[in-house]
């Protein structure tokens, strides 16, 4: 298994950042020792004192796949869900600034929690999919589905030219803007079309 990740795949949160927007899609991978599922609390590193969160809606692939057409991505989805990209954003700058992988600040672990997940259905590739985080029970994160600049039908024949997909496998789509930091004792709410998909504890 393993965590397929998009990064800057929604204009608001390029401009947040102050990142260019990119031509392909950004990919990078997590290793299966940084998944955290529904039953974990997140447990701040040592390594970092500013620890970001970033929602955005993950899929699960459901059989094995390469080179696969946008127009047949859809049969290698069973379902889907939440996610955070859990990002030490200190240790990031950091190597960013001397043009090091980021490999340290992005895909530590416990730095990908997945929330249950919803068998996929014929509406979640035709219709708008809402999503929201709450902090403490204050609205942080908003985001549609329709905003992302490349789908997941997309996202699939282009990670797909280079990576395996497998069984099992997650995609992180993205992040929309409103990303910030995390302290012990925070409460993380996701909400999938406005149903309430999991409360995450930091400590």
């Amino acid at each position: 298994m393993k965590i397929i990740c998009v990064g800057r795949n929604y204009v608001d949160h390029i401009k947040e950042l102050s990142n260019d927007r990119p031509t392909d899609p950004v990919i990078f991978i997590k290793p299966d020792t940084a998944l955290l599922d529904s039953s974990q609390a997140f447990y701040y590193p040592s390594f970092s004192k500013d620890v970001h969160y970033e929602l955005e809606l993950v899929y699960r692939i459901g059989k094995v796949g390469k080179n696969i057409e946008s127009k047949f991505a859809h049969k290698y989805i069973d379902a889907i869900g939440l996610g955070i990209d859990f990002t030490a954003r200190d240790v990031q700058s950091r190597l960013k600034e001397k043009g090091l992988p980021w490999e340290k600040a992005k895909a530590f672990n416990g730095s990908a929690f997945v929330s249950s997940m919803r068998p996929i259905t014929e509406a979640d590739f035709v219709s708008p999919i809402d999503f929201e985080l709450q902090k403490n029970g204050e609205s942080v994160q908003q985001g549609n589905s329709d905003l992302m600049i490349w789908n997941i039908e997309a996202l699939i024949a282009d990670i797909s030219q280079y990576f395996t997909l497998k069984t099992g496998d997650y995609i992180f789509t993205g992040t929309p803007a409103g990303v910030g930091p995390v302290a012990m004792g925070d409460v993380l709410s996701g909400f999938l079309q406005g149903d309430k998909l999991f409360d995450l504890a930091i400590k």
